[in-house]
């Protein structure tokens, strides 16, 4: 193995894909601009939705209580609903969202809240569609206050203390340092956005330096060159890994760039302060370097598939299931309860994902930091190793 000979293939494949103009679009253009408008454009407009919806009064029937004229008054008088003329086809105006709720009143629903009988009232609602839950959580809201307004009135007639309906206060105290809360909330996207952008930063140039060499013709002008095959692997695979990795992190800037300034619009449309999250660069750091390994491993494997295709469209068919069986360890990580144990350590990308959570999160396993990153690096070594083993294959270079 010459370093310099790798050194070569590396500046050599480097120079023509820099010259392609798919490279520079998949490499910069996407990650640095495309993501971030789609990341805040989605997300600003979700929150505008958000508020406009909660802006707007709700439509809402009242069914019955005709013999309650007090708490219909009182529904009448609420400034968070509008009511409109009841009618027995009230579930097909709520799905057709010509209404966003319903309530149905009983029978002597008054008279049993002034005789202390038991009573109660049914919301219907179109579960799922937002200003629904709006127009019942109005409902809820007038319904639940009635209640405690008229157990009030029922132990001041009875002369009977208030404060036997509270006999303990609950509350709840954040001991976790904010580094902490935020690594916990974000831990779970960037691991999965940093496998994600590995994956794809690697893809085009896996398949471009070997199913497209094979397309053009100059798989054979390479192989005639003095340099050991196991060199040119590895040049190329250096390749492939610097364009993972520059996606990677272009992707991650641009990212961090979009969520600040996300941060910025959520709190000028929710009128208070800026959110309380803050990410810790050294774990940051710690992450990307448990990451080299798997980024390695991606660049491998994709080299492997390329070289094993006859084109670059048998390439990419081969290379989509293995986009998506990557991507599934990476969503199972997200799921509750997974966590992480010496099992899971030794499960592809799953045992990266779950400690770089830990990681951001302020806890560093360094029992599972060491065997994750070192049973890795084994994937990754045997994944290069057959990509050597088929370069120097002719049967697999040369396929029709």
């Amino acid at each position: 193995m010459s370093l310099r000979h790798i050194f070569i293939v590396y500046r050599k494949e480097l120079l023509d894909l820099l010259r392609d103009r798919r490279t520079i679009i998949s490499m910069i253009v996407v990650p640095v601009f495309i993501i971030p408008v789609l990341m805040t454009g989605v997300g600003g407009a979700a929150v505008k939705i958000v508020i406009k919806a909660q802006q707007q009064i709700p439509d809402v029937m009242v069914l019955g209580g005709e013999d309650s004229p007090a708490t219909l008054a009182a529904l009448r008088a609420l400034r968070t609903v509008k009511l409109a003329p009841p009618s027995a086809d009230f579930t097909n105006l709520i799905t057709e969202k010509t209404i966003r709720a319903a309530v149905a009143i009983p029978k002597g629903f008054d008279a049993a809240l002034q005789s202390g009988e038991p009573t109660g009232v049914q919301i219907y609602i179109y579960e799922g569609e937002l200003r629904s839950s709006i127009g019942a959580k109005a409902l809820e809201s007038f319904f639940q206050d009635l209640r405690e307004r008229t157990v009030r009135e029922r132990m001041a007639a009875r002369n009977v203390p208030e404060m036997l309906l509270h006999p303990l206060n609950i509350r709840q105290t954040n001991v976790a340092p904010p580094k902490k809360v935020s690594g916990n909330l974000l831990g779970s996207i960037i691991p999965y956005l940093i496998i994600l952008m590995c994956m794809t930063g690697a893809l085009y140039p896996a398949v471009d330096l070997t199913a497209g060499e094979k397309e053009r013709g100059t798989m054979e002008t390479l192989l005639c060159s003095p340099v050991a095959r196991t060199d040119l692997v590895l040049g190329k695979c250096a390749m492939v890994l610097t364009a993972s990795l520059v996606t990677t992190l272009l992707s991650l800037g641009s990212t961090g760039a979009s969520f600040m300034l996300a941060k910025k619009m959520a709190a000028g449309m929710a009128g208070g302060g800026e959110l309380p999250l803050t990410m810790d660069v050294s774990s940051l750091a710690a992450v990307f370097v448990m990451m080299l390994p798997v980024a390695i491993f991606f660049s491998a494997t994709m080299l492997a598939i390329g070289l094993f295709s006859r084109s670059s469209k048998e390439a990419q068919s081969y290379l989509q299931p293995l986009l998506i069986l990557t991507i599934l360890p990476a969503v199972a990580s997200l799921l509750p309860g997974v966590e992480l144990n010496y099992r899971l350590s030794l499960i592809p990308v799953l045992n990266v994902s779950l400690v770089c959570k830990e990681i951001l999160s302020g806890t560093f396993h360094w029992n599972y930091i060491a065997l994750i990153f070192a049973s890795t690096c084994v994937y990754a070594f045997a994944a290069l190793s057959v990509a050597v083993a088929l370069f120097k294959r002719e049967s697999v270079l040369f396929r029709t």
